[in-house]
C-alpha cells in the first residue's frame, strides 16, 4: 500500500515502445478524467548496446512546478550518463535529479536501472504517493513492473526546483 505524503517512481517494462506508448496514454487519460493526480512520465527505451533513449511528451506540467521535469530527473538517476544516449539533463533536471537521489540509494537505482533489459521499452511515472496505486492499475501492458517508495516529500523537491531555476 502506498504512503500518501511520499513520492514514488515506478518503472515498467514492454517488449515495444509501442506497447510503452499506449500503457502512457491510459495513464494521461487517467489523469485527465481526475483518476490520477500529480505525476510525471516517460517512455524509454535501451537499445541492444544498452544505451537508453528517452522518448520526451511535451505535456505542459501536471499539477505543480517539478512534475513536469520529475521524469527526466529519475532517469538521470537510475541510469548513469555513461547508458544515456542523449544529451546531458539541463539545470534544472540536474538539480531535481540531485534531489530524487537522496531518496534512493545507488543499489536501488541500478536495480530500477537494470530493471528494464537491452531490446526493451519502458514507462517510467514519478509521482506523489498517494497516486502510486492508480498508476499501478492504469499501467496493464507491461510485461513486468516495479516501484519505489521515495523518501522524498513533493514539496521539497518543488522548493529545490524553484531554488535551481533562481541560480540560473
Amino acid at each position: 500500500m502506498s504512503g500518501s505524503g511520499g513520492t514514488f517512481v515506478l518503472v515498467a517494462t514492454y517488449p515495444d515502445e509501442a506497447t510503452a506508448q499506449q500503457d502512457y496514454q491510459v495513464v494521461k487519460d487517467a489523469h485527465a478524467a481526475g483518476l490520477v493526480g500529480s505525476y510525471d512520465a516517460a517512455v524509454v527505451t535501451k537499445d541492444a548496446s544498452g544505451k537508453v533513449h528517452e522518448n520526451k511528451d511535451e505535456t505542459a506540467t501536471r499539477h505543480g512546478a517539478w512534475w513536469g521535469v520529475a521524469a527526466g530527473a529519475a532517469i538521470g538517476v537510475i541510469f548513469p550518463p555513461s547508458v544515456l544516449g542523449a544529451a546531458a539533463a539541463g539545470g534544472v533536471i540536474g538539480g531535481v535529479s540531485g534531489h530524487l537521489s537522496k531518496g534512493m540509494s545507488r543499489s536501488e537505482a541500478k536495480q530500477l536501472g537494470d530493471f528494464i533489459d537491452p531490446g526493451q521499452a519502458g514507462l517510467i511515472v514519478v509521482g506523489e504517493s498517494k497516486v502510486e496505486d492508480a498508476i499501478k492499475n492504469a499501467v496493464t501492458r507491461a510485461e513486468k513492473q516495479t516501484a519505489k517508495e521515495l523518501d522524498v516529500d513533493p514539496k521539497n523537491v518543488d522548493k529545490t526546483l524553484q531554488e535551481t531555476v533562481k541560480e540560473m
